[in-house]
């Protein structure tokens, strides 16, 4: 199973210290659902499943109980109280994360969401060269001047212009040494502003449509209708070996051989996991779980599976079935097929109904004929939740 390069380790602060008042409702924006779960859980479970480490979550200083609440289950965070501006409460993350000195950090909004890893990367890529990076969009609406009294005074070159998104990437020493450093007022725009300020250089690197800020209230109500339904497809082989365990849909199974990889090698769950994945864009199983992170070493894939269901429910989708075809001439299936149905099922949230498990042999040719390894193919229907 191919997977991408990892990442370069960083740590996060995710702002989420802000009342929200323009989206309205009783509580702060940042703790409300947005696509089956609080706004705030979502950038920080990809954060998360990117490798940042430490993350700091910055909350106002009574919103504990709402942020525990929203984040509950997460492990490796910290709450820091922030301050009266964003400004402010950045650099109460950045100072909790100075013992720990992290050669990276990313300052994240937790007003955005949808954080795709590629953007991560772009990011992290361009701290090679500069001591900042963010990520922006062209301008592509004709800009105009307003005076004061509102009537057309000129007009602004879209060409020199970008819209700025976060998260935004820095060397750490350098973006803390700019926070503290900064004088006057604490209104800047953002973190690159203070590291500009400082004579920082930063880098642009190309942003998302999907980074879009929640600010009001009909942003919680998406204007993109979702796909009536979304499908996936997922494969994946591991081989045979003595002295391994042979894990198959998150079932032991007896058998002289086991499959051997970086987690438990089911290699079942990991093409169910890369359909789910693959239904809703985001990556592979490598992507979330890289084989070169010793922390997934011996790792049960059921885990791997709930994630992927997590991101699937978080994009407004629930998984409709799940057809799984196992490829092998040894071990039998059928045996063991009612308590493989039974745990996929319980790991997808599924009636048993609605998961299929079939098993095939290549009539004694190939990899899988000789007795050399497992083969596994799945197809995953989603449908809006």
């Amino acid at each position: 199973m191919a997977s991408p390069a990892p990442l370069p380790s960083f740590a996060a602060v995710v702002v989420a210290a802000g009342r929200g008042l323009r989206a309205g409702g009783e509580v702060p924006k940042q703790f409300r659902i947005w696509r089956g779960k609080p706004l705030v859980r979502h950038s920080v479970e990809t954060l998360r499943a990117a490798g940042a480490d430490p993350l700091v979550v910055v909350i106002a200083a009574d919103a504990r109980a709402d942020a525990a609440k929203a984040l509950e289950g997460l492990t490796g965070l910290a709450f820091v109280t922030g301050g009266a501006t964003r400004q402010e409460s950045v650099l109460s993350g950045l100072e909790a994360l100075c013992e720990a000195a992290p050669e990276r950090v990313l300052i994240h909004d937790a007003a955005r969401p949808d954080l795709p890893l590629a953007v991560i990367a772009r990011l992290l890529a361009a701290l090679a060269a500069r001591p900042g990076a963010i990520p922006v969009l062209p301008v592509v609406d004709s800009l105009a001047v307003a005076d004061e009294n509102g009537a057309m005074a000129g007009k602004a070159d879209r060409e020199a212009l970008r819209r700025v998104q976060t998260p935004q990437a820095f060397h750490f020493a350098e973006i803390v040494a700019a926070h503290r450093a900064w004088s006057g007022t604490l209104d800047a725009g953002d973190d690159a502003q203070v590291l500009a300020a400082q004579g920082g250089s930063v880098a642009l690197v190309a942003g998302d449509e999907r980074l879009k800020k929640i600010t009001f209230a009909e942003d919680f109500v998406s204007d993109t209708p979702l796909a009536p339904f979304r499908v996936g497809q997922g494969f994946d082989v591991h081989r045979l070996a003595p002295g391994e365990e042979l894990w198959l849909c998150g079932v032991q199974i007896p058998h002289d051989k086991g499959l051997a990889g970086h987690s438990d090698a089911d290699v079942a769950l990991h093409a169910i996991t890369d359909a789910v994945l693959g239904a809703i864009g985001e990556g592979d199983i490598g992507t979330h779980f890289p084989p070169s992170d010793p922390q997934w070493r011996g790792a049960r894939s059921g885990r791997f599976l709930e994630h992927a269901v997590g991101l699937a429910r978080a994009a407004g989708y629930t998984i409709a079935n799940i057809d799984l075809t196992l490829i092998c001439e040894a071990p039998k299936i059928g045996p063991h097929r009612p308590a493989m149905r039974a745990e996929v099922a319980r790991l997808a949230g599924l009636d048993e109904s609605a998961v299929s498990i079939k098993a095939t042999t290549t009539e004694k040719l190939g990899f899988t004929g000789r007795g050399e390894g497992i083969a596994a193919q799945a197809i995953v229907a989603l449908t809006p939740a």
